[in-house]
């Protein structure tokens, strides 16, 4: 059986006592050694010099009531008992040295006694378990008479013994992940562990986020609900503060993000505090970061490493506190090393960096945003807007077919169910609106064929072109359309054999595409 040591400070005030009467009081550390269902083999007590005689007369007093119990006391002199940074050094250098022995010893950390800051420095050493053991806490009497010693209870910070409490914790990361979602019931596995990262990353850190994806393929909707949680979790107090970067041109880039003082240049009639200033306390979101100038991104780097600028013209410092977000479509590795983008301020903006799969990536995602949209629609509209069963499955083939290219992925989206939305009489979606629906996002794109035609010619020789029926040619180049949206032979072969697999007894879509691509002489590997 383990020996319990308890570790813990002499109380100066609870402890004390040294006349016949003290053991008409309450004193939790003696205290601890006359419960009798409870042995303590070994007291590690903590004092300062200047008690020594206090130390003297527990020692006894233990003794008198538990022989058995060893009393090893720890000379602990800390300067300046209430504060924070004394304490836990004194504690944790303790830490560093004892010989904690976990398979033979069993170890209670006593907070009652000490001052409040020793009580705070003692939890944080047990949850970072440089003190291996659990909490004890000891409470007096409810009344208080002679004889009675009180009670004590352990707090255990493994949390995963708390089955209610890991619940919570759980659901609250649950609640946490579907607010960046907006509540969408994503399918994507990897697009659902990339948001459970972001949670993770936006409740605990605040350094700067890096969003990379195409057009459209969420960055700016995301950042917008990684600010409300961060605004929830009470992380943040002021604006979220968006800006375009691209849209930042000349002598008014660094003015709109710095601002100015009056006289800085022609036209500047009056002070401007910037949108950086904006965002003090806030959260800022500098969208396609990597167009701005060479001059901004060293101003932008010493704001976000020192939180504090000179506007345009300006010789006082500004200081803003500002959490902030980076967005881009650009490859910023490639801009540094062209020379375009600054290293330093990559290396600064890259710790969290996440790329945005596009639409196309994702095409089990795009039944729950349809319904994400007409939800949206039918509150705007005060009525529900809807698909009719084969105008909804028509709509669905459609778009997650190799067919929809999505140039502008969640935005095209967006557009193309706000435009059925609108023209759905009585809130009913058709399947004659989706015909026209279809053929207008197909001219909006453009020619499809043409532009896999020429892809065709870099794979297969003239001379096999030629030998191609047209079906032959067009099927192949929907099929090649798919592939390049895939990052995997598996995962192509999944999205082109969706409907048929349920009807096989055995299923290797792989396989299947593998064959196919082989019959023109392709493998995956020249894709």
């Amino acid at each position: 059986m383990k020996q319990k040591v308890v570790i813990g400070f002499i109380g100066s005030q609870l402890d004390a006592g040294v006349g016949a009467r003290r053991w008409e009081k309450w004193r939790p550390t003696v205290s601890l050694t006359q419960h009798e269902d409870l042995v303590i083999d070994r007291l590690v007590l903590f004092y300062d010099r200047k008690y020594q005689a206090l130390l003297q007369f527990l020692t006894e007093d233990i003794m008198s009531v538990s022989p058995e119990t060893e009393v090893a006391p720890v000379e602990m002199t800390i300067a300046d008992p209430w504060d924070f940074g004394q304490v836990y050094a004194a504690l944790f250098d303790f830490a560093a040295q004892y010989p904690f022995d976990t398979e033979r010893e069993d170890y209670w950390i006593h907070i009652t006694t000490g001052t409040h800051v020793a009580q705070i420095c003692l939890f944080l050493m047990v949850e970072a378990r440089y003190f291996p053991g659990v909490l004890l806490q000891t409470s007096p009497p409810r009344k208080q008479k002679s004889g009675l010693i009180g009670s004590y209870a352990l707090i255990d910070l493994d949390l995963s013994h708390y089955d209610s409490i890991a619940k919570r914790y759980a659901k609250a990361e649950a609640d946490a992940i579907a607010l960046l979602k907006s509540g969408i019931e994503t399918r994507n596995a990897a697009f659902n562990r990339m948001i459970g990262e972001i949670e993770h990353v936006a409740v605990r850190s605040k350094a700067p986020m890096l969003l990379m994806g195409q057009t459209g393929a969420g960055k700016s909707f995301l950042a917008k609900r990684v600010y409300e949680l961060k605004k929830a979790r009470h992380q943040i107090s002021s604006s979220f503060v968006e800006v375009n970067c691209a849209t930042l041109r000349g002598d008014g880039a660094a003015s709109a993000l710095f601002g100015h003082v009056k006289g800085a240049f022609t036209g500047a009639q009056q002070d401007r505090g910037g949108l950086l200033r904006s965002a003090d306390k806030g959260l800022l979101f500098l969208d396609e970061i990597g167009e701005l100038g060479a001059d901004e991104q060293a101003m932008l780097l010493k704001a976000i490493e020192e939180k504090n600028f000179y506007p345009v013209g300006g010789d006082k410092l500004v200081k803003s506190d500002f959490q902030m977000i980076a967005g881009t479509h650009r490859d910023l590795r490639q801009d540094v090393a062209a020379g375009q983008f600054r290293e330093d301020l990559f290396a600064r903006i890259n710790l969290w960096t996440y790329e945005l799969p596009s639409l196309a990536q994702r095409t089990e995602d795009i039944e729950p945003n349809i319904d994400y949209l007409l939800a949206q629609q039918s509150a705007e509209v005060g009525g529900k807007v809807s698909f009719n069963k084969e105008a909804r499955q028509k709509y669905l083939r459609f778009a997650t077919s190799g067919e929809a290219r999505w140039q502008g992925n969640f935005r095209d989206l967006s557009a193309s169910v706000l435009r059925l939305a609108t023209l759905a009489e009585g809130g009913r979606i058709t399947n004659e609106l989706v015909v026209q629906e279809i053929n207008r996002l197909q001219k909006l794109w453009g020619n499809r064929t043409e532009q896999h035609a020429a892809d065709l010619s870099g794979l297969l020789t003239p001379e096999q072109l030629a030998e191609l029926d047209l079906f032959d040619r067009m099927q192949l180049q929907a099929v090649l359309a798919v592939c390049k949206q895939c990052k995997s032979l598996s995962e192509a072969g999944r999205k082109l054999f969706a409907v048929s697999r349920s009807q096989r007894g055995s299923t290797n879509d792989s396989d299947r595409l593998r064959k196919y691509l082989a019959k023109f002489g392709l493998e995956w590997a020249n894709l």
